[in-house]
């Protein structure tokens, strides 16, 4: 099990590598803007366009017909 860990995490290593030398920004970046940027800011996103749909599907249900 530890060998396939260490192999997912060098893929994913990788391809951060890839992404920062691709962009320019390098490595480093690459990591602070995925994780700290990008996936908390996905993660909101989709948290509100949940509750958005929740609330539009709780309100037509309580309209009368």
């Amino acid at each position: 099990m530890q060998e396939i860990i260490n192999v997912f995490f060098n893929i994913c290593v990788y391809i951060l590598q890839v992404t920062g030398n691709v962009t320019g920004m390098g490595y480093q970046l690459a990591n602070i803007v995925i994780f700290v940027f990008l996936q908390p800011a996905l993660i909101l996103l989709f948290f509100v366009l949940w509750r958005r749909e929740r609330n539009k599907h709780e309100q037509s249900l309580t309209k009368p017909s």
